[in-house]
């Protein structure tokens, strides 16, 4: 017998997030900001969504430059991106915290000791009540082959951080659990 139901807070995150480092340059300066509100939106060309609250100073750059990235921080980059999400980028310079690289787009600053970024083009923005959604082009991505398994990002082998609300806490991948579009076939044929 399934337990009941019971009704609790809908302002929920249940799903973990991945951990990012938004970068864009802001009054010429390369800025970071920790950021979790991120996700695919269309497959051909590929574009990512990112959520940014209005109060942050990085989506000045991102309108401004019309580009961003986004960077996939490893388990070893922990402090710094948790750093990246405590100071604003409007008192503390934070580029000097990396090594700093640009690609197709000259102001889409992106992050080498990530394992891997994402040089994007502006395309859409959307304004709700307290945040931007930004959706962007991926231009190109960039990674080491140590993070790749034939040729693709490997999870296991970037480490990536993932982040768990309400208890706000960082968290790597953890076991496998199945292949997908696959572990499902033949379950009505039984």
């Amino acid at each position: 017998m399934m337990a009941e139901k019971i009704k609790i807070n809908n302002n929920v995150f249940v799903c973990p997030m991945p951990v990012t480092l938004l970068g864009a340059k802001v009054k010429g300066k390369a800025n970071f900001m920790a950021l979790g509100w991120v996700s695919r939106v269309n497959a051909n060309p590929p574009m990512i969504g990112v959520g940014v609250h209005k109060s942050h100073y990085t989506p000045e750059g991102i309108k401004k430059n019309g580009c961003f990235s986004v960077n996939f921080p490893g388990k070893d980059m922990v402090r710094e991106t948790d750093y990246c999400g405590l100071v604003s980028g409007e008192k503390i310079d934070k580029s000097d915290l990396f090594e700093i690289f640009y690609g197709e787009l000259e102001t889409a600053p992106m992050i080498k000791e990530c394992t891997v970024n994402l040089e994007c083009r502006l395309v859409e923005t959307l304004e709700f009540p307290t945040h931007y959604f930004f959706v962007g082009e991926i231009i190109a991505a960039y990674s080491e082959e140590q993070y790749l398994t034939q040729g693709k990002p490997d999870i296991k082998k970037m480490k990536t951080l993932i982040l768990t609300m309400p208890d706000n806490s960082y968290w790597t991948v953890g076991d496998y659990a199945g292949a997908a579009w696959k572990i499902g076939k033949g379950l009505k044929e039984k």
